[in-house]
């Protein structure tokens, strides 16, 4: 009987770590890590105690206000970007949750192109470290294209917490795969 409760144990961390889509990317011991706080605080609490609040970027315009601050500050020689939005359908439709894309037309005998980015909906409720994050990452491509080593380089540039709190996004994104509740609300 003691070998048989020995032998469920590792299952039962096998099964919760398979359900760890968002972490796959992640070494064994960081995913180990994140069972251990789901068995003992909660996600929620151990989230809820590193970030305490929601940002109070709500409508597109304030996004588009915030993004255009970040580009001024790290990227003013980039394209400029037209449109800045939240996107309700992004996160479902494309698993996606930000995206950027270039429109050109030829407009006379000249080639132009317009810049957007698109957040997923879902970043109207987190802390502005995951909104950051997110931004961060969409306007990079601004300058590279590839997800390689100059890419995140320039990511780190911008935001130097940004591998610690993109590690962060992906236990709150696991957090809502294993069916736990929203844990922010926007001031």
């Amino acid at each position: 009987m003691f070998n048989a409760a020995k032998t469920k144990q590792p299952m039962a961390i096998e099964q919760v770590m398979s359900s760890f889509r968002y972490l796959q990317a992640y070494p064994e011991n960081l995913q180990l890590q994140v069972h251990k706080i789901i068995e003992g605080p909660g996600l929620n609490a151990w989230l809820k105690a590193r970030h305490p609040e929601a940002h109070g970027i709500r409508t597109d315009s304030a996004l588009y206000a915030y993004v255009m601050d970040l580009k001024n500050e790290f990227l003013r020689q980039a394209d400029p970007i037209n449109k800045v939005t939240f996107d309700s359908k992004l996160h479902i439709i494309q698993h996606a949750l930000g995206l950027h894309t270039t429109t050109s037309r030829i407009q006379g005998s000249k080639l132009k192109s317009k810049r957007d980015i698109k957040v997923a909906a879902l970043f109207k409720d987190t802390p502005l470290a995951f909104l950051e994050m997110i931004a961060v990452h969409e306007l990079a491509h601004l300058k590279v294209r590839e997800h390689d080593k100059s890419f995140y380089k320039l990511c780190h540039h911008m935001a130097p917490d940004y591998a610690q709190w993109e590690f962060e996004l992906r236990v709150y994104l696991t957090h809502l795969d294993l069916g736990g509740q929203k844990i922010w609300t926007s001031a």
